[in-house]
């Protein structure tokens, strides 16, 4: 069983599999080494990225966030724009500090390697860290696979996985076990997840890990509404959302009724915040983060009956079904494409959204179905590397599907559905699965393709 807090995670952007995971990584490769007493005879440091970690590495911040997790930085934690400003030290020449602590000769060309042609078997996103003696000596290495949503796993615990949290009041694996236990227990999805989530972290804890979310969500939100400017990376992207604010503020002061283009324009914002490497909550992931606060701010701001209460369901059942997917299926891109990202955030929104706004059980397993089966085959293919193009548009769309997703759900009563949620996942995952690696997170098909190839021209 997992919390749904191993969904929602702080951190900073722009990419939860390439930025979050790499620095957690980092981190636990010093402070393996400082409990192994090895830290005072470490003369270098040599780090090897694999798959979609080396091809698209530049583009998310791979290194960087690499650099400052191995200097103790937590994403939780570290302040946005630290990490580009340090990394432009080291590689100027400075020391690498690990832990903040030893000191440590560091050379980028020498100590940093992209394997771009080379996938290691468990899983797309891999790097290897080695602590060296100065006379070359390994000292201990170790290859980490940064497996969606800011998650990392080592070779041994992909072959002896262990239970993160103790056996909860409620077990279940899949949606239809989960929704059969809330028809016996006469409970809503939030209801059952509540029960679980206050045995792991006590009933203040939750409440004030839920708050921490919300308030988190809302604040991306409002900065990306409000900061002008051009995105990181070179492509010259404008941020979009201040500009929209003001034109869908003034179409709604005209008296237009449609209110539509809000979760769409919630979700810009925060997408460029996560762009531009600001503070986003994995849902479920950094590439994907900008859809369920879309929606949750649109439920908060324009729902008429909407409560605190209500936010704080909507968390619980958008945890509930995004784990689905993180546990029976992926949420990687480089795994399975994009709609293991935005095609999962749309399903969580769109199953939330549901429920908070008196969708029955079977009303929001349609929902969070019929969100996924609309992103199917949705790939991944990053415009430079960048969490820009498409990513940011895919993010409002989707935000914008995920509610009419719920109000279509809302209007019939589903039980005529004949695909199940479970079901809908299991495909997800084939398709995939058959994907070519180009469309998952390469940057080397599809969209980033053709604009390599006109850069290419001029």
């Amino acid at each position: 069983m997992l919390s749904i807090f191993d969904l929602f995670k702080v951190g900073i952007g722009p990419s939860s599999s390439h930025t979050v995971g790499p620095m957690l990584a980092g981190r636990e490769f010093a402070r393996a080494l400082a409990a192994a007493d090895l830290l005072g005879q470490t003369a270098r440091i040599r780090a090897e990225l694999f798959g979609s970690l080396a091809l698209t590495g530049d583009g998310h911040g791979t290194v960087a966030a690499l650099l400052g997790g191995l200097e103790g930085e937590e994403p939780a934690s570290v302040q946005p724009g630290h990490l580009p400003r340090r990394y432009a030290e080291l590689a100027a020449g400075a020391d690498l500090r690990l832990l903040g602590q030893h000191a440590v000769a560091f050379d980028l060309v020498r100590d940093v390697q992209a394997h771009k042609g080379l996938f290691l078997p468990r899983h797309p996103n891999a790097l290897t860290l080695s602590a060296c003696a100065a006379d070359g000596t390994i000292l201990c290495s170790v290859t980490y696979y940064s497996v969606g949503g800011g998650a990392i796993r080592t070779e041994a615990e992909f072959d002896a996985p262990v239970e993160p949290w103790p056996t909860p009041p409620h077990q279940y694996s899949t949606a239809t076990e989960l929704f059969a236990l809330c028809h016996r227990e006469g409970k809503s999805v939030a209801d059952i997840v509540r029960e679980n989530e206050v045995f792991w972290h006590g009933q203040a804890g939750l409440q004030e890990r839920l708050a921490e979310i919300v308030s988190v969500m809302r604040a991306a939100v409002e900065r990306g509404c409000c900061t002008e400017g051009v995105l990181p990376g070179g492509y010259n992207v404008q941020r979009r959302a201040p500009n929209l604010l003001r034109k869908v503020s003034a179409l709604q002061a005209t008296g237009r009724r449609d209110l539509s283009l809000w979760p769409m324009l919630y979700a810009f914002a925060v997408a460029e915040e996560n762009a531009s490497g600001g503070r986003v909550v994995t849902a479920p992931t950094m590439g994907a983060a900008g859809v369920v606060p879309a929606v949750l701010m649109y439920y908060a701001n324009f729902y008429p009956h909407a409560t605190e209460q209500g936010q704080h369901d909507f968390l619980l059942t958008a945890g509930a079904i995004g784990l689905f997917y993180k546990r029976n299926a992926s949420i990687s891109g480089a795994e399975v494409g994009c709609q293991g990202e935005v095609g999962v955030a749309c399903s969580m929104a769109a199953g939330a959204y549901c429920a908070v706004t008196g969708g029955k059980l079977k009303q929001v397993e349609v929902a969070a179905e019929i969100g996924m089966e609309h992103n199917l085959g949705l790939t991944c293919d990053p415009v430079g590397g960048l969490v820009q193009i498409p990513c940011i548009e895919r993010n409002g769309v989707a935000a914008e599907r995920a509610v009419n997703c719920a109000q279509l759900s809302l209007l019939e009563d589903g039980q005529a559905r004949l695909i199940s949620l479970d079901k809908v996942i299991e495909v997800m995952y084939r398709t995939g699965r058959d994907l070519q690696s180009h469309y998952k997170e390469t940057a080397l098909g599809g969209l980033a393709e053709v604009m390599a190839e006109g850069i290419r021209r001029l």
